[in-house]
């Protein structure tokens, strides 16, 4: 058994990748920080299984220039929460690109929690606090300009859990994949139980990055309400009767 002190080791720690020179042009005079943080990303992001061992040779191009690129689309000087932080993509990679940032790492596991304190407290970044919670602990507690999320839950869902922590006038500014349009069209029901008037896919990074960085930006009239599963309709049961719909109506 593991003591408090000890972490179990998850994959094998490996040298970071070299810096593209993609990230050197785009990153300026935050690219030290940011190699900094990819060390740390390929040392004990791995041994700690935040990140996969096959990850660590496109650590840049995948992950971190990924998460970076969209960093234009955040006005100056928000407050900023990362749902779901994990290895801190894309909360940290903006800390680090745009030190006008205020940025909250919401994330609801320990290891994790741990792991991004003593990143931030050796990145001596000062626009970083790291939250031990889920998103829905913080509802009326906690707002923001923009709150962000990489790799998380489908859009309903995670516009279920995300828009009631975003202040009157902000938004919630996701990165998506190429499922982006797709999901916000699928989900649109729930969009709007949540008040969203504006749902904007857009592209970052050419030249940068490829494929490009598609995020989802959406905006809601007045302050969105704090839904439960059920009434937004994305629970386990409600997801079992319209399969079992959709398999009635092809039998």
């Amino acid at each position: 058994m593991n003591t408090p002190e000890e972490t179990p080791t998850i994959g094998e720690a490996a040298p970071p990748p070299p810096t593209p020179d993609a990230a050197r042009e785009f990153l300026g005079a935050r690219v030290d920080v940011m190699e900094r943080y990819v060390a740390h990303l390929c040392d004990t992001g791995v041994t700690h299984g935040l990140v996969g061992p096959r990850e660590v040779p496109r650590m840049w191009e995948r992950h971190v220039l990924n998460c970076a690129v969209v960093h234009p689309g955040i006005a100056d000087e928000s407050a900023v929460a990362d749902i779901g932080a994990g290895a801190g993509l894309p909360g940290l990679v903006l800390a680090i690109a745009r030190p006008d940032l205020r940025l909250t790492l919401v994330e609801p596991l320990l290891r994790r929690t741990v792991w991004l304190e003593r990143v931030i407290d050796d990145l001596e970044l000062d626009n970083v606090e790291v939250v031990r919670a889920r998103a829905d602990e913080l509802w009326g507690k906690r707002s923001f300009d923009v709150v962000t999320s990489r790799a998380v839950a489908r859009i309903g869902e995670l516009a279920r859990w995300s828009l009631p922590l975003v202040q009157r006038g902000g938004e919630m500014f996701v990165l998506k994949g190429s499922s982006a349009a797709l999901e916000r069209d699928e989900d649109a029901s729930i969009l709007r139980k949540l008040k969203v008037v504006e749902a904007d896919v857009e592209t970052w990074g050419a030249g940068i990055v490829d494929p490009e960085t598609v995020t989802l930006r959406l905006s809601v009239e007045g302050v969105a309400p704090q839904l439960t599963r059920k009434q937004a309709g994305t629970g386990p049961s409600t997801a079992k009767k319209k399969a079992a719909r959709r398999q009635g109506r092809r039998d």
